[in-house]
């Protein structure tokens, strides 16, 4: 098996994390519609999705972007 590039372990790191942001705020915004904060799923639809990727983009910038060992890390 191959080795991968620096780059190439950088950019995938880059988009696992930024998944993750946005995995997370799906799952924030799922409980917020449980809590009666967000309307429900029939209500909603498909917004939830492109609110959680809004909302994953800053989670990634602050936290995973700047993070020890993440994708900029020097």
């Amino acid at each position: 098996m191959s080795e991968m590039s620096v780059d190439t372990r950088a950019h995938l790191l880059g988009f696992w994390l930024f998944i993750s942001a946005f995995g997370i705020m799906f799952a924030v915004l799922s409980w917020l519609q449980e809590a009666n904060i967000l309307p429900p799923a029939d209500q909603f639809g498909a917004w939830k999705g492109a609110l959680a990727v809004l909302c994953g983009i800053p989670l990634y910038w602050v936290v995973a972007r700047n993070m020890t060992g993440g994708p900029t890390d020097e």
